[in-house]
């Protein structure tokens, strides 16, 4: 029920309309109601007299009344689809501004395919239980207590004899509940895995074609989509077999009545018309009475979404504002690390006891083998996590005492895998500042060597790149992401393996933009190719999360370490 209140509590906006909306349907509800005593005068009054002045009128009646129903019905409907939609699109928002504030962690535990069905299957699946669930509830429930008031004017006792089987129908309501909302939980939950392979081979078609595994990916969905069968069959079980059960429970209610009622009528204390409206009422009641089981159902089943979706909403970022986090004022760039440990996992050390001081507009380069922990201290100079233990300072401020937006609006990175948007070049660079005017983007992109390929293009800075920039080489893609950068023009600069998967060519033009991007900022060059790095001011040689050296490229090439060991082995024919 929490649960539930919850997700009415985004109608508290829409508080006018819904209120108008539950008046629609009331008076819509209640126009039926009017049908059985009609029926009742018709048979006891009308045809017994044999007045047609009488039946002409009821005639009109009966015309009005599914007029006015029918303009309220309208009423009911438009409006709570308005307010569905845009409660789905408020909690879609809601979900959608929290997982941008999640912390990096949590996308590394989850499925892209799972995160994108929070917002695709479980915000969607809310909709039935905030518009179509909603009228039916209100109105089948106005239907009930107004039938069920109704039959115990006409006759109170066999109103009650009526109602010998209610408690048993809310019995199996309750029963069904529970597991048509535990069933509905898996259901989504393989709706979300069906998302995930879809999402994760859509996004890997080149690799799945060139190892011919177009085959073993369809056999893989089917796995999927079948086992989202058996979950979706599983619920449709429990929705099928719960109806049934209600309308046999009401059977049973409708055969007193029948026999009961008929001996009234017999014996005098009933007229034949009472006995009629009575039994339509019984039907009435049976209705909403088997509705409301589908209904019941059907929240159930959205309650399983919102519940996935009130997860995400309800899990706190890793990484945030501490109290009292003050913005971080422009800085010149000196960077420290005072002996910081960091785990991304318990047991397993990727940084132990690390120290490093970068000056203001130093370059910095780290080397190391992989898994040394170079990507690590990238990692944390942006807080894109804690230190267990240590202190990292930018400019004497603890980056645990400012802001994010302020501490990140100062460093640009620039990493080894590109990413760009779907959209145009010149949407692509600006991301880099949002308030930066065109001559400002064109300068960027001619200091980032990009300026000529996109004056080549068709529609030059207007050229649509692709989702993730497919209609671009690696290199263009990369003096694209610099140009970003350049815009942002940030003080401290981490630029991880931004030149490894190039070609000589491409490579060349991307270190000259990079060049002119470090110039007057303090610059983290992670880097496997020594030939990057040996302008470096300082060299950190990285081993097992530690750093074993450090000093000048010709200082490390004569100390005989790991770094000339490296240096020998990369130009070892030159």
């Amino acid at each position: 029920m929490k649960l539930y209140l919850r997700l009415l509590n985004y109608i508290r906006p829409y508080l006018p309309r819904f209120i108008v909306a539950v008046i629609c349907i009331l008076v819509a509800s209640a126009a039926n109601l009017f049908i059985p005593w009609i029926i009742q005068n018709v048979i006891d009054d009308v045809l017994a007299a044999k007045d047609l002045q009488m039946l002409n009128t009821i005639a009109i009646g009966i015309v009005a009344v599914f007029l006015l129903r029918g303009f309220f019905f309208f009423g009911q409907t438009y409006l709570m689809s308005y307010i569905g939609q845009r409660v789905v699109i408020d909690i879609r928002e809601s979900v959608y501004r929290h997982l941008q504030r999640l912390s990096l962690s949590y996308y590394e535990k989850r499925q892209t395919g799972s995160i994108m069905s929070y917002i695709t299957n479980d915000v969607a699946a809310l909709q039935n239980a905030l518009v179509e669930s909603v009228i039916e509830l209100v109105t089948e429930s106005a239907v009930l207590i107004g039938s069920m008031g109704a039959m115990f004017y006409i006759h109170w006792k066999l109103s009650l004899l009526t109602f010998i089987t209610l408690p048993l129908v809310a019995q199996a309501i309750s029963i069904f509940g529970k597991r048509l909302r535990t069933a509905s939980r898996v259901t989504q939950e393989r709706a979300a895995d069906i998302t995930s392979v879809l999402q994760e081979t859509i996004s890997a078609v080149r690799v799945i074609k060139s190892f011919v595994r177009e085959d073993y990916e369809i056999s893989r969905f089917s796995r999927e989509n079948y086992s989202n069968f058996r979950a979706q069959m599983k619920t449709a079980q429990l929705s099928a077999t719960l109806t049934p059960i209600v309308e046999f429970l009401g059977a049973i209610g409708v055969t007193i009545i029948i026999w009961y009622g008929g001996r009234e009528v017999i014996n005098g204390s009933l007229t034949a018309g009472s006995l009629i409206a009575f039994l339509i009422y019984v039907v009435n009641i049976t209705n909403p009475i088997k509705r409301l089981s589908r209904v019941y159902g059907n929240i159930q089943r959205a309650l399983a979404a919102a519940q996935r979706v009130f997860d995400v909403l309800d899990t706190e970022p890793e990484i945030q504002d501490m109290p009292g986090a003050k913005a971080l004022p422009p800085i010149t760039g000196r960077v420290a690390f005072d002996h910081v440990n960091f785990s991304y996992k318990p047991g397993e050390v990727a940084l132990a006891d690390v120290s490093l001081v970068a000056e203001a507009g130093q370059m910095i380069a780290i080397v190391g083998p992989s898994g040394a922990g170079k990507t690590t201290i990238a990692n944390l100079i942006p807080r894109f996590y804690n230190p267990e233990s240590g202190l990292i300072a930018i400019d004497g401020y603890d980056i645990k005492t400012v802001t994010l937006k302020s501490l990140r609006e100062q460093i640009g990175i620039v990493p080894q895998e590109t990413v760009l948007f779907n959209g145009s070049v010149y949407d692509n660079i600006l991301y880099g500042d949002l308030d930066a005017g065109k001559e400002e983007i064109i300068a960027a992109a001619k200091a980032a060597n990009a300026h000529d390929f996109i004056m080549a293009m068709p529609e030059q800075y207007n050229t649509q790149i692709g989702e993730r920039g497919s209609k671009l080489s690696g290199g263009q893609r990369q003096r694209v992401a610099i140009a970003r950068a350049i815009l942002k023009d940030p003080r401290v600069l981490i630029l991880d393996e931004a030149t490894s998967a190039l070609d000589a060519e491409s490579e060349k033009l991307v270190q000259e933009a990079l060049d002119k991007l470090m110039v007057g900022r303090t610059s983290f060059v992670i880097a496997h190719r020594l030939s990057t790095v040996q302008r470096a001011d300082t060299i950190l040689v990285m081993e097992k999360g530690r750093i074993i050296e450090r000093g000048s490229h010709t200082e490390l090439v004569a100390a005989g370490g790991l770094y000339s060991k490296l240096y020998q082995v990369q130009f070892a024919d030159k």
